[in-house]
């Protein structure tokens, strides 16, 4: 693997061409990674010395089940109290940079390809260590009970330490790093990383409930979102709603990697906000 490419910020000169690859639809949303600019940057109470890109929250008739966030710690920085609802549960994901994890009690050292699974409740806090900035993904979603499942613990892995899984009759061209088992029905979202070797495709359009955020950590693609075919390389995101068709061709020399969110596992909401019965 090559690293993960994370946003330096800065801004365009006002030479630069102001049209670029940014699109917006009722199916989707395409970010690529010249948007990420000092001036869309946010900070988060609690936090020192942090900014961060929001590049994805619930939004009612669009991808209403998760946020993420691109992270950037300054050395020192961080929080004790990084997460203000306790009922979310958290993924991260590092870049670059050194950070220590406190889960509980207990300390994690995290680097670059380090992920961590935060259950809802969990007391967590994370300091930037290194002599560089701390970099990594974090995404958030309520966790949704279901009858007979207790919430999943909380764990730190390695992107390095988990093999890919290839996909049958594939060559090993297309697979998914999966860091918990598909069927562990106490997970109501999965967030894993998916690897094209050069040549691999999605070989059909893929069309599903499931909402996507993906984020393009390595190497370049063209893929296609609803109707449209689009050139995608390191440091671009794509958010998908629910429904919007989907595949991929893995153009490049270098190998295609993209962190991936979806939900599953869940019944489908039948009451409250977006259903028809009224909530109890």
């Amino acid at each position: 693997m090559s690293g993960y490419f994370f946003p330096t910020g800065g801004l365009p000169p006002q030479t630069a061409l102001m049209t670029q690859r940014a699109v917006f639809t009722e199916a989707y949303a395409f970010i690529p990674k010249g948007c990420f600019s000092d001036i869309v940057t946010s900070y988060l109470p609690g936090w020192t010395d942090t900014r961060l890109w929001m590049i994805a929250r619930p939004m009612s008739g669009f991808a209403e089940t998760f946020s993420q966030y691109v992270m950037e710690v300054s050395p020192g920085g961080g929080s004790e109290t990084p997460d203000n609802d306790p009922g979310a549960q958290s993924w991260l994901f590092f870049t670059a940079g050194e950070a220590s994890l406190t889960l509980n009690g207990q300390t994690h050292a995290l680097t670059g390809g380090s992920y961590a699974y935060i259950a809802p409740g969990t007391q967590w806090a994370l300091k930037a260590t290194g002599s560089t900035p701390a970099r990594f993904h974090w995404l958030r979603k309520i966790w949704e009970p279901a009858q007979g499942i207790a919430p999943p613990e909380s764990f730190v892995n390695r992107d390095q330490d988990v093999a890919v899984r290839w996909m049958p009759d594939t060559d090993e061209r297309w697979g998914t790093t999966r860091f918990v088992e598909p069927d562990d029905l106490r997970h109501d979202a999965h967030v894993n990383i998916v690897t094209f070797r050069p040549g691999g495709v999605i070989p059909f359009e893929e069309t599903h409930v499931m909402e996507h955020g993906l984020y393009v950590l390595e190497g370049k693609a063209v893929y296609k979102l609803n109707q449209d075919w689009i050139e995608v390389e390191a440091g671009d995101f794509m958010w998908l709603r629910a429904y919007c068709p989907q595949a991929c061709y893995a153009a490049g020399p270098e190998p295609f990697r993209y962190l991936l969110y979806k939900d599953v596992n869940r019944h489908a909401k039948l009451r409250g906000p977006g259903a028809f019965g009224p909530a109890r």
